[in-house]
């Protein structure tokens, strides 16, 4: 069964290498829709949400595994994954935790946000594709799961620096990036604590490809 891959980052994406069926899209809603119908037009038939996420639940620290329940979006609705692939993942990723994730069309920078959201879905993290893809899979009666490793933690704010971060192809836009920090160069404790971070995420979602792929 052809896999379709949905990542934000570039560098997500790779972890799958040539050969797969796999988008990163930054972020962006219109490239992550358009992504996503171009991934079932290719012919894949299960979907996956991959990659590093912020935390809501406050007990997650970065490098955490989080496969998904369901995925709560903004409005409420809750839309749950195909429960044969959550027990495969679950049995084969055993240190991951499973809950409900959920997804946003803009990063959650603040831990005030982060908190309203944890308050308001009850969802233990949050990314930018998830929703995305499950919409897709219920309008294409497609299998779906998530996986996603925690970056930042629910307390964390993000350094303005990090919402100008990527290209809707999820590649490093370098030089907007060197801009705000020139900008406020206060922001640099933030950005590497960051990077940090989100190294830490992706060396565990590096363990995941196996799994996914079997």
């Amino acid at each position: 069964m052809p896999i379709g891959i949905v990542t934000g980052m570039a560098s997500e994406a790779r972890i799958f290498g040539a050969g797969t069926l796999t988008i990163s899209t930054g972020g962006d809603p219109h490239a992550t829709r358009d992504g996503i119908a171009n991934l079932i037009a290719r012919g894949a038939d299960r979907l996956v949400s991959f990659g590093i996420a912020g935390a809501l639940d406050p007990s997650l620290k970065p490098g955490d595994l989080i496969i998904g329940a369901a995925v709560r979006t903004s409005d409420g609705e809750r839309v749950p994954v195909d429960q044969k692939w959550l027990a495969h993942l679950t049995t084969h990723l055993g240190a991951a935790r499973v809950a409900d994730v959920v997804g946003s069309t803009t990063i959650a920078a603040t831990a005030e946000q982060k908190a309203m959201l944890h308050r308001d879905t009850g969802a233990a993290c949050v990314d930018q594709e998830s929703h995305w893809v499950a919409d897709a899979a219920h309008a294409d009666r497609l299998p779906f799961i998530v996986v996603r490793a925690i970056a930042d933690r629910a307390g964390d704010n993000l350094p303005p620096a990090v919402l100008v971060g990527l290209d809707k192809s999820g590649n490093p836009r370098t030089g907007a990036v060197i801009g705000a920090l020139l900008r406020d160069p206060l922001q640099l404790p933030g950005l590497i604590r960051v990077a940090f971070q989100t190294r830490k995420a992706l060396r565990r979602l590096l363990g995941c490809r196996a799994a996914l792929l079997v």
